[in-house]
């Protein structure tokens, strides 16, 4: 019965060894793993430094011609003759529309034969009136006839020039929408005429990009029409206002010289270079966008990142301009986001970019 006795006791005793032993074990674990070190969390970093730079863009549009003239009649009546079409070569002074007039030149002949009777008529009252026989009421009088008939005559003679409708430059017939016989109240829409050497092409810049480039500046058009040669062009115009939803101005570039081939409607491509100017240029990817707005983390003390707000300008490539927020020689992280916080304690990676 005794040896039965003591096997529970040898029993207990080798479970609490056991537990002794294994307790120790992870005892010595924990304390190996809090004396080793924590790594940093690693980053890259970019130098923030200024640069004198230029930037070239390309913008799409169409052509078109610069100068473009609807012609009306300003009398009503028939059309006589309306000798060119669509696509037709005018030069200026060329008759492009005739219209019926002889009831107007009866008109003129009558005011013509008035003004001279009122003339004969004031020439032979002045010379009364020289022998006290003609009041100078009556001279008034005649005076005013004449001057009557005069302008009557002057005013058949500007209707009868305006039944002859002449093209003010040298151009091609885009629209006509007459015929000879067919009657047309006065200011009838009847021919369109458009200048080919003045071809333009309007496209859209944004206001960032707009006060680095002047009237007159150099560019480059690209027509898909014609293949891919580059023509020379020049800025005509900047427009004044802004689109108010897309921030963005219209810029005239004028071809010049026109090329052959080149015509309204056709699709371009424009190239502008913008002129030299000091830029702080960080990557693209290192500017952080929220809720808030846009910011970089900004290492100080050495081994710190702090969220530093920006404010960017234009693109230019995989980089983008810092107006506001970053001065030259500061550091800012350009890889490692995954993580990152505010005010976090960084290691600066072995090949990290310094420029």
């Amino acid at each position: 019965m005794r040896p039965s006795r003591r096997l529970p006791t040898l029993t207990a005793a080798a479970l609490v060894a056991l537990f002794a032993a294994g307790c120790g074990d992870s005892a010595l674990e924990t304390r190996g793993s809090a004396s080793r070190p924590d790594p940093g969390h690693l980053v890259e970093l970019f130098t923030v430094d200024s640069e004198l730079v230029s930037s070239v863009y390309e913008r799409t549009g169409s052509l078109r011609s610069r100068r473009v003239v609807r012609i009306h009649n300003q009398e009503e009546g028939r059309i006589t003759d309306l000798p060119y079409f669509e696509g037709d070569r005018v030069l200026a002074g060329d008759m492009v529309v005739h219209m019926e007039g002889d009831l107007l030149r009866a008109e003129l002949d009558k005011a013509k034969a008035t003004a001279l009777q009122a003339r004969l008529d004031l020439k032979r009252l002045e010379n009364l009136a020289r022998k006290k026989a003609a009041s100078e009421d009556e001279l008034a009088r005649a005076r005013t006839a004449l001057n009557i008939a005069v302008a009557d005559r002057t005013l058949l003679e500007t209707r009868l020039a305006y039944t002859r409708i002449t093209a003010p430059f040298d151009g091609i017939v885009t629209t006509r929408l007459a015929e000879p016989g067919d009657v047309v109240a006065r200011h009838t829409h009847l021919l369109s005429l458009s200048d080919p050497a003045f071809l333009v092409t309007e496209i859209h810049v944004s206001e960032l990009l707009l006060p680095h480039f002047r009237t007159g500046d150099p560019a480059s058009v690209r027509i898909d029409a014609l293949g891919r040669e580059s023509f020379a062009g020049r800025i005509l115009r900047i427009h004044p206002e802004l689109d108010p939803v897309s921030r963005q101005g219209t810029v005239e570039v004028i071809l010049d010289p026109v090329p052959a081939g080149a015509r309204a409607g056709q699709f371009a491509r424009v190239t502008l270079e913008t002129e030299q100017v000091t830029r702080i240029l960080v990557p693209f990817n290192a500017v952080k966008r929220d809720q808030a707005g846009e910011f970089v983390y900004r290492l100080e003390d050495g081994n710190t990142v702090h969220r530093t707000e920006v404010r960017s300008g234009v693109r230019i490539g995989d980089r983008i301009e810092i107006l506001d927020g970053l001065e030259p020689g500061q550091q800012i992280v350009q890889r490692g986001f995954l993580g990152l916080t505010d005010g976090k304690a960084v290691e600066i990676a072995p090949t990290s970019s310094r420029r």
